[in-house]
C-alpha cells in the first residue's frame, strides 16, 4: 500500500519510482550535541553531511519522513543564478554584489552534481531548460535577462524565436523564450534519499517522526524540546522552510507556505513531439507552469498553486486542464499520479537567512529555486560553524521584509494579491 504523507496530499510519481525509503528512528531520550538541526529537507540534510564529515557532532530532527516536504515532492528543475533574475539583482544590488550571488548559485549547481557523483547518488539528471512566454510583449525582458547573465560570465543561454520554441516544446502555445543548456532537471526524491544515506554514513544522528515543539536559548546553549526527549546543543539550524508553523516567529513572519501541485501522465512514447529534446520548461506566468519529461517518458506537469494553505481535492482535473491548454492532443491523457506540497516563498522571492535567536540561524524561502540553493545553503551553514561566515553573509544581508498583515491576515492578503496576478496572466 502506498505511503500516505500526513502533511502533503497525493502519492507522487517520485515515491513510486524511488524504491524503498530507509526509515530512521524517532528521538527517544535527552541528548547533547554540537549542532541540532530542525528539518530534514535538502538544507538540513546537506548541513548534516558537511558538519559530520568535518567532525562536528550533529543531531537532525524531522517531524515526518524525509521526503514528505518540498525537497521530495518538487518539480526537480535546476535553474540558473538566483530566483530573482540577474538583471533584477544587478539593478537592486549593483554589479559586484549581484555577480557574487549569481556565482554562488552557479557554484551551488556544480556542487550538487559533484556531491551526487562522489557519493554515488543517481539523480537522473537531464540537461537543458527552456524559459518561455506566451506574450510577445515580454520578449524584451527575456533579452535583458540573457544579456545580464552574459555580463556575469554565463555563456549557456540563447534566444529562441517562435518557430524554435514550438519545435522544442512540441506546441505553438508559446511565442519565444530563452534556452539554457547549463541548467536541467533531476529526480528530487532520489537526491533526498541519497543525501540522508550519506549523512547517516558520516555519523550524523537522524531522527524521523520527531517534531520540535519548542526551542529556547540560555547560557550560550540551545535547547530543543520534542515529544520524547530534548536536544541540547551549542548551535542550531532551523531548516523547516514552509513547514515551520509557529516554532519560531521571525521565520514565520518572513517565509510564507504556498501549495504547488504536480501531475504525472502515462509514458508518452518516443514518437511524441512533447519535449523531444528532453529539456525542462518554466513559463513567465506569475502563477508559473513548469513541466518536463521523465527519462521513462512520463510528462511531469506542475501548474496549480494554492496560496491559501488548503489541499485541493481535484489535482488530476486541474493539471489535465492546464496540460490541454498547451497540448490539446493530450486533453484526455491519463494522469497516473497527482500530488502536492508546500514551498516557502518570501515577498521579494529571495532566500531568507537570519540569526533569529542567539546561536540559532534560520534558512529558507527559496521561492521555487531551492533544488540547488537549499542543498548549498546547508554547506554554507557548515562553513559558518567552522568559522567562515563570509559567504552565508551574502544571503543574510539581503533585504527580506516581513509579509504584511501578521500571521492572521497575511495568507488572505497574499491570496488576494496573487489572484490578481493570476488574472493578469490571462491577458
Amino acid at each position: 500500500m502506498p505511503y500516505s504523507s500526513p502533511i502533503s496530499p497525493g502519492y507522487s510519481w517520485y515515491e513510486a519510482t524511488v524504491g524503498a525509503r530507509p526509515e530512521y528512528p524517532p528521538l527517544d531520550g535527552d541528548v547533547v550535541t554540537d549542532v541540532v538541526i530542525i528539518g530534514g529537507g535538502y538544507t538540513g540534510l546537506s548541513a548534516a553531511v558537511h558538519l559530520a564529515k568535518a567532525g562536528t557532532s550533529v543531531v537532525l530532527l524531522e517531524a515526518h519522513r524525509f521526503g514528505d516536504g518540498a525537497s521530495g515532492r518538487n518539480g526537480g528543475q535546476l535553474g540558473t543564478g538566483q530566483r530573482a533574475g540577474p538583471e533584477e539583482m544587478e539593478e537592486e544590488l549593483g554589479f559586484t554584489r549581484a555577480k557574487a550571488l549569481f556565482d554562488l548559485a552557479e557554484e551551488a549547481k556544480a556542487h550538487l552534481f559533484e556531491f551526487a557523483s562522489t557519493n554515488r547518488i543517481e539523480i537522473d539528471f537531464r540537461p537543458g531548460h527552456l524559459n518561455v512566454t506566451h506574450k510577445k510583449r515580454e520578449l524584451p525582458d527575456f533579452i535583458k535577462y540573457m544579456e545580464a547573465a552574459a555580463r556575469f560570465g554565463y555563456p549557456h543561454m540563447s534566444l529562441m524565436d517562435a518557430a524554435e520554441t514550438a519545435e522544442r516544446i512540441g506546441s505553438t502555445h508559446y511565442v519565444g523564450g530563452v534556452r539554457d543548456t547549463g541548467a536541467g532537471h533531476i529526480h528530487p526524491m532520489k537526491l533526498l534519499v541519497g543525501t540522508a544515506r550519506v549523512a547517516a554514513e558520516a555519523g550524523a544522528r537522524l531522527h524521523e517522526k520527531t517534531p520540535a515543539t519548542d526551542i529556547a536559548t540560555q547560557a550560550r546553549k540551545v535547547r530543543v524540546t520534542t515529544p520524547r526527549g530534548t536536544v541540547t546543543a551549542e548551535k542550531c539550524l532551523i531548516a523547516t522552510n514552509a513547514y515551520g508553523d509557529n516554532l519560531e516567529p521571525v521565520s514565520a513572519a518572513h517565509i510564507m507556505p504556498i501549495g504547488s501541485f504536480i501531475g504525472a501522465t502515462v509514458p508518452l512514447g518516443a514518437e511524441s513531439p512533447v519535449l523531444a529534446g528532453g529539456e525542462s520548461v518554466s513559463d513567465s506566468r506569475f502563477v508559473v507552469r513548469y513541466f518536463r519529461r521523465a527519462p521513462s517518458g512520463e510528462l511531469l506537469f506542475g501548474g496549480r498553486e494554492i496560496y491559501a494553505v488548503k489541499d485541493p481535492k481535484d489535482i488530476h482535473v486541474h493539471i489535465r486542464r492546464q496540460i490541454a491548454e498547451i497540448y490539446p492532443a493530450l486533453k484526455d491523457v491519463e494522469i497516473t499520479h497527482g500530488w502536492g506540497g508546500y514551498v516557502g516563498i518570501t515577498a521579494p522571492r529571495k532566500p531568507f537567512v537570519r540569526e533569529v535567536m542567539p546561536n540559532v540561524i534560520s534558512a529558507g524561502g527559496y521561492s521555487g529555486h531551492g533544488v540547488m540553493l537549499s542543498n548549498f545553503m546547508g554547506k554554507l551553514y557548515a562553513e559558518t560553524v567552522s568559522g567562515n561566515r563570509d559567504r552565508l553573509k551574502l544571503f543574510e544581508e539581503l533585504k527580506i521584509p516581513a509579509f504584511p498583515g501578521g500571521r492572521r491576515f497575511r495568507s488572505p492578503l497574499l491570496f488576494l494579491a496573487l489572484s490578481w496576478f493570476a488574472l493578469r496572466d490571462r491577458f
